[in-house]
């Protein structure tokens, strides 16, 4: 089913009413749009704002919104709305989807998430349009808010704004916090989990959280502004990224860039521009992304928490893994390590097959492929230029 949503929606991306020239667009570009959009990416070989028409811009925010909730998810409100059943086995994937114990509440849980992302992006899309008010006349400035409002919480990045001479992304808004923030605010509730946030919604205090809704809430913190304050020493004399803006600005694109890192795709200044050192701290905040049962990708925070804690516990010595007075299961702690070896695994010959085809140095390579396999979106410019087959290869 999900390669159908693929399909189909690269199909309807191909029809000239999809294409700002009115023409038809390759299967090819059209293919890996539709994948970037549905698994909520955000990279893009073409320009979204300025070669897709206003009906194709709208086919990928359909895209991203099934891609985000999940289409699972998305059955089920039509299920609910038509009052059918929800058979076991629908309610067995839809609880390992919103990564739930079990299939108690599932239901509940769907028509909850579905109204909560409404009420979300519905706040972010009349926040982000009296934004865009002061640029674009009315019902531009909607049609930009609503598609940035649902991009950003669900992580996908993809713009419409086609700001190309003032470095792509969201370059243009480098310098205003009202919009950083609300795009910043967007990401992270979208990258937190619909778990957590119903475990933040039933208990309202930090102390009564499960533990893994704890682990993800200290984790996301710490990586936040652990992050911004990297980039904030690396990049503060860097006048191609951030060293031409005042202090608070510089804070706030340092900030801006550790949030979105977390798999969100937006950037507010040329990604390839970062030193070498900043690009190698970006590699590892992707890998890690968001957190599990949200819009996020990546490893998930909870995994890399797992991997964290247990090498702390062999350094100390112990032979289990505890957090928060709770032992961690020895398969847990096998299945994350193994899972993190294999995304490194694939990011390495990933990136070492775009070197050799396209000619693009390791570093770069390694940038794109980590952000395709994690679904975050930033790119140091080298999408548009890779050739079919590395195409093929961030497709798969």
């Amino acid at each position: 089913m999900f390669l159908t949503i693929i399909l189909v929606g690269a199909a309807i991306l191909t029809l000239p009413v999809s294409s700002a020239a009115g023409t038809p667009t390759g299967f090819l570009t059209c293919l890996f749009t539709a994948t970037s959009a549905t698994c909520v990416t955000g990279l893009s070989v073409v320009e979204t704002g300025l070669h897709w028409s206003i009906f194709g811009q709208w086919v990928i925010l359909l895209l991203i919104q099934i891609g985000g909730l999940g289409f699972m998810s998305i059955a089920a409100v039509f299920y609910i709305v038509l009052r059918r059943r929800i058979g076991l086995k629908k309610r067995m994937v839809l609880a390992q989807a919103l990564s739930m114990d079990s299939m108690s509440g599932v239901v509940r849980l769907v028509r909850n998430v579905v109204l909560g992302t409404l009420a979300v992006e519905g706040s972010g899309a009349v926040l982000l349009t009296a934004c865009f008010l002061r640029r674009f006349p009315f019902w531009t400035a909607l049609r930009c808010g609503v598609f940035h409002a649902v991009s950003a919480y669900c992580n996908a990045g993809f713009d419409i704004l086609a700001d190309v001479d003032a470095g792509g992304s969201l370059s243009a808004y480098a310098a205003d916090p009202i919009f950083n923030f609300i795009i910043m605010a967007l990401i992270i509730i979208g990258g937190l989990g619909f778990a957590v946030w119903g475990d933040i919604r039933h208990h309202r205090r930090f102390s009564r959280l499960s533990v893994y809704s704890r682990l993800v809430v200290i984790i996301t913190t710490v990586l936040i502004f652990g992050g911004a304050g990297v980039f904030a020493a690396l990049e503060w004399n860097n006048p191609n990224t951030i060293g031409d803006l005042t202090v608070p600005q510089k804070l706030m694109a340092a900030l801006f860039q550790s949030v979105t890192l977390r798999t969100a795709g937006f950037a507010t200044f040329d990604q390839n521009a970062l030193s070498d050192v900043s690009k190698a701290a970006s590699d590892l905040l992707m890998l890690v992304g968001g957190s599990s049962g949200s819009t996020a990708g990546g490893v998930k925070t909870a995994t890399v928490g797992v991997i964290l804690l247990s090498a702390w516990s062999t350094a100390r010595g112990r032979t289990s893994v505890h957090v928060m007075k709770r032992r961690i299961p020895r398969q847990a702690v096998e299945n994350a390590s193994a899972l993190f070896i294999l995304v490194l695994l694939l990011s390495g010959l990933g990136a070492a097959f775009l070197s050799i085809a396209d000619h693009v140095s390791l570093e770069n390579a390694l940038y794109e492929t980590i952000s395709a396999l994690c679904t975050v979106g930033l790119t140091t410019g080298i999408t548009s230029s890779l050739g079919t087959a590395s195409q093929i290869i961030l497709i798969v």
